[in-house]
């Protein structure tokens, strides 16, 4: 993502940001995979270290993964969005970030819970993001990332009544597996479902992915 590109997802995401709360914040109570997943999440990184909410938008995973005992803190491109989830979610860290250039230091966090944190980054930025991903995770962290599936780009000029000038990249899971593997992380299970009803949700396939850095020592593979 160029950073004339980085700038317009921010500015959308800035403009967007109450009525994207308003309408995503408590979407959780509805999607019982989702749940699931993150229940299971929070069980593999309990008491082992901070977990990032990435992409956290008005922070519903975080806090979600909060009220379940893990450290937690959030991290996001827009500063709209980070001033909702702070004032969403008391007790809870949020600060701005790049996701292609982390402002954390290596090793920093036990887990990452990704939802749909990968939507707006063109297929050729996947593999940077990856490798920041698995730079800032400790050895033995967890990946939890959700997106959606297919090989379409859908553009938007408004989300609930805001402009808000948008690109939603969606990938195939071999892709995104391919990038991963290659960014040095260990694929342990690949999830997929249907959507959840029209009121849920944005009609389309999702997958979710569970990855593991199992090692400090990055060793690209060959694809």
């Amino acid at each position: 993502m160029s950073k004339q590109n980085a700038k317009q997802v921010q500015a959308g995401y800035d403009l967007v940001a109450e009525e994207y709360a308003r309408h995503i914040y408590d979407e959780l109570r509805h999607k019982p995979l989702d749940r699931e997943l993150l229940d299971r999440f929070a069980k593999g990184v309990a008491d082992a270290g901070v977990v990032c909410d990435l992409g956290c938008g008005p922070g519903q995973v975080a806090r979600y993964l909060s009220d379940r005992g893990v450290s937690v803190c959030g991290m996001d491109l827009s500063p709209a969005m980070v001033s909702k989830a702070r004032r969403l979610n008391p007790g809870i860290d949020f600060a701005l970030g790049n996701m292609l250039a982390l402002p954390v230091q290596d090793g920093t966090w036990a887990g990452i819970a990704a939802f749909y944190a990968i939507v707006n980054f063109p297929p050729d930025d996947l593999s940077t993001a990856m490798r920041e991903m698995w730079r800032v995770l400790q050895a033995a962290g967890w990946l939890l990332l959700s997106f959606h599936i297919g090989d379409q780009i859908e553009h938007v000029d408004e989300l609930w009544g805001c402009a808000a000038s948008l690109d939603f990249y969606f990938f195939s899971v071999k892709q995104v597996v391919a990038d991963l593997q290659s960014a040095g992380f260990t694929v342990d299970e690949v999830i997929e479902r249907e959507p959840y009803a029209p009121e849920v949700e944005y009609q389309s396939r999702r997958a979710y992915i569970f990855a593991r850095k199992l090692s400090n020592t990055h060793v690209p593979l060959r694809r």
